[in-house]
């Protein structure tokens, strides 16, 4: 069965754009990303999303999951585990068009890290 497809438009927008700020993530009192060049993005009435590239993120603490999700706005996401926090850290390796920009970065779960500038 094909997964639905769907377009951000007036009714669901989404931007990109630059953070604009220095984004440090934290884990378990560790830095495990730091970088100037986050993207925000902003999907309808959501909070808005950091996406931090992953070249700036600390590999020795990336642990791949099995755990798979689907946007229909976005594509297939696939997971990470930090330690002691499983599936904290989602990626889209291929995301559709709208959001391209956000290939080569990954977000994280507010609740599973912190965040400081």
């Amino acid at each position: 069965m094909a997964k639905p497809r769907w377009e951000p438009g007036p009714d669901h927008p989404i931007t990109i754009t630059p953070a604009g700020e220095k984004v440090v993530v934290t884990a378990g009192g560790r830095v495990i990303a730091e970088t100037g060049n986050a993207l925000l993005l902003q999907e309808a009435h959501y909070p808005p999303v950091r996406y931090v590239p992953l070249a700036d993120v600390d590999p020795a603490v990336l642990e791949r999951s099995t755990t798979t999700s689907y946007c229909p706005y976005k594509g297939d996401a696939t997971y990470y585990s930090l330690p002691g926090a499983p599936d904290a850290v989602w990626e889209y390796q291929d995301p559709y068009d709208a959001v391209a920009a956000i290939k080569g970065h990954v977000a994280f779960y507010p609740d599973k890290v912190e965040f400081s500038a």
